[in-house]
């Protein structure tokens, strides 16, 4: 069964290592964050929201998103961005994507959406480790996202077990053959996705 999503872009990351925004960067001439937008909306997303932070300009000429949202907490890192944009989604499910995975492709989402029930979204897992970056939470999640939060935990590894602890997302297994669509970009000398 496939379910109505919104969507949201993280680019609100300060890219240290990169040197200069990774939203910037480009593929094909298309920047990351445009790459980004357009695999949600080809994953059949009803609406594309970005989180950004307000000093980065280029936002302001963004076109194709909802809204920009920013985080309330500028240091809590993606959990914030990601609570901020179920606080905005006009659709109880937000699929979320990094502007760093530039690999992933729409099926990616189009596979978890599948695995969406009323209040309960999906996540990908490959060797222990969540795809927090890549995955799809109810509207429910933001109580538990929330909650962590108020105690000053931002990683997004605890909070989302404890989410399939409790029903709230289910669990997909990555398996070898799609394992490169999650390398993130970090540095210079990897800014291009593998094939």
């Amino acid at each position: 069964m496939s379910h109505a999503c919104s969507a949201i872009v993280l680019a609100a990351g300060r890219s240290t290592r990169m040197g200069r925004d990774k939203a910037l960067l480009e593929i094909d001439g298309v920047p990351w964050w445009q790459r980004q937008r357009d695999t949600l909306v080809d994953a059949g997303a009803t609406e594309v929201l970005l989180s950004a932070r307000p000093e980065q300009m280029w936002t302001r000429q963004a076109s194709g998103f909802a809204g920009v949202v920013h985080d309330a907490l500028p240091e809590g890192g993606p959990l914030v961005g990601l609570t901020a944009g179920l606080e905005r989604a006009s659709q109880p499910w937000l699929m979320v994507l990094a502007v760093d995975l530039v690999a992933l492709p729409p099926a990616w989402f189009t596979g978890l959406r599948a695995d969406c029930a009323p209040g309960v979204g999906a996540i990908g897992r490959r060797e222990g480790f969540f795809e927090p970056l890549a995955a799809i939470y109810p509207r429910e999640f933001k109580w538990l996202a929330w909650e962590a939060l108020a105690r000053g935990e931002y990683a997004c590894q605890r909070v989302a077990a404890a989410a399939v602890e409790q029903g709230l997302l289910r669990v997909r297994e990555i398996t070898a053959a799609e394992a490169d669509w999650f390398a993130n970009r970090n540095t210079p000398g990897e800014v291009r996705p593998r094939s």
